[in-house]
């Protein structure tokens, strides 16, 4: 039924775009570039609004009017030629579960969101099927807190994920009496924090209301905090990384001189302590050879610079990169692996300290071991 929607705002807006993009006469390319650029720059935005389905269609069409050429210049605040045209995998496989009928008992799988189809599917879809396949009696649906991904999603694929609102509202207008909310976060971090203040709003709209841990479960005061699900974490993470690069063990990988990287996004909110708790864990677990870092670079020892320096002194020659992070999205393929001189895997590379550098995209939804964590994660709150 959303499709013949898409379809019907892709006609009604396919005039107008066709002029947009260029095809008008007299249009240069980089005006066509330009125009489509400013379409995508509208819908890359957190709010959703009464004009989001059409701007979602109306960007789409005018990007497929322009010349392969004109596609190459499109470059805007946040809008370039990989929005629309970077493969990212198949769209169809995944299942977006907003379908209604619901009843009377639902578990909402709360997400950032990704853009890469496939490790939606792997990653996410991979956690909700994983819950879904342990509570036959409830309802999974999806609820994603990142519109700008929502909407990414929806103008390439034609692909409708509901945000927090919609999702409550869909649960709402099934009568959904007891709901259960699993983020798949991984802290008490700023995402878990709008989760709730979304689901404030619904409280009395249920007869219960459950929300159960993230990944790493409670934060704790400081760097030393470590819990049951910070080292099965650390456990399920080392043990799928160690397999992955080819070893039998995490000691035959450091008789070889090699050292795990695990890159997070990092945090300026409070729970930033959980990537240094999660430093702390490994080295409890005796994994010598594992180093935790992030992307912002906060807390400061997990900055790319420091982890370097810290692979460096330990006398590590061979590097294996690997996200962090539930989904293996835009930081793991591009600020962990990527091509440019700021990505993890050229500064590492750049050191000059190192024989080798690899990477792992893979995101930590993917795991079994992970997944069963959250299945975990949700019965402890639902028997509570």
């Amino acid at each position: 039924m959303k499709k013949k929607v898409v379809t019907a705002l892709l006609t009604g807006v396919m005039a107008c775009s066709l002029a947009l993009a260029g095809c008008s006469k007299g249009a240069s390319d980089q005006e066509a570039a330009d125009e489509v650029a400013a379409l995508i720059d509208t819908i890359y935005v957190q709010t959703r609004t009464e004009n989001t389905d059409k701007q979602c269609a109306q960007a789409k069409a005018a990007w497929d009017a322009l010349t392969d050429a004109q596609k190459e210049l499109v470059e805007g605040e946040e809008a370039d030629p990989d929005y629309f045209g970077r493969d990212t995998g198949d769209a169809s496989k995944d299942d977006p579960r907003n379908q209604d009928d619901i009843g009377e008992n639902e578990i909402l799988v709360v997400s950032f969101g990704t853009s890469f189809n496939d490790s939606r599917v792997s990653d996410i879809k991979g956690i909700e099927d994983a819950i879904q396949a342990a509570n036959p009696d409830w309802s999974v649906r999806r609820a994603f807190t990142a519109q700008v991904i929502i909407n990414h999603v929806q103008a390439r694929d034609e692909e409708f994920i509901d945000n927090m609102d919609q999702a409550l509202e869909r649960a709402v207008t099934n009568g959904v009496k007891n709901l259960v909310v699993q983020p798949t976060h991984l802290m008490h971090g700023a995402e878990y924090d709008e989760l709730m203040e979304a689901l404030e709003n619904y409280q009395d709209q249920f007869e219960t209301v459950k929300v159960a841990e993230p990944l790493l479960g409670e934060v704790g005061t400081d760097a030393t905090v470590i819990n049951a699900d910070k080292e099965a974490v650390a456990k399920a993470l080392t043990r799928a990384a160690v397999a992955d690069a080819g070893y039998d063990s995490l000691d035959s990988a450091k008789e070889d001189g090699v050292a795990f990287v695990f890159m997070g996004h990092g945090t300026y909110h409070t729970a930033k302590v959980s990537y240094t708790q999660m430093q702390s864990q490994m080295k409890a677990l005796g994994y010598d050879n594992v180093f935790i870092g992030t992307v912002e670079g906060d807390p400061e020892d997990t900055s790319c610079e420091a982890v370097i320096d810290a692979v460096e002194q330990a006398g590590y020659k061979k590097v294996i990169l690997r996200p962090f992070m539930v989904v293996a999205g835009d930081h793991a393929n591009n600020d962990m692996a990527g091509e440019e001189e700021d990505s993890w895997l050229s500064m590492f590379k750049a050191s000059g300290s190192f024989d080798s550098v690899d990477v792992q995209i893979v995101g930590l939804g993917s795991i079994e071991e992970i997944q069963k964590l959250y299945v975990e994660h949700t019965a402890e709150v639902m028997n509570d």
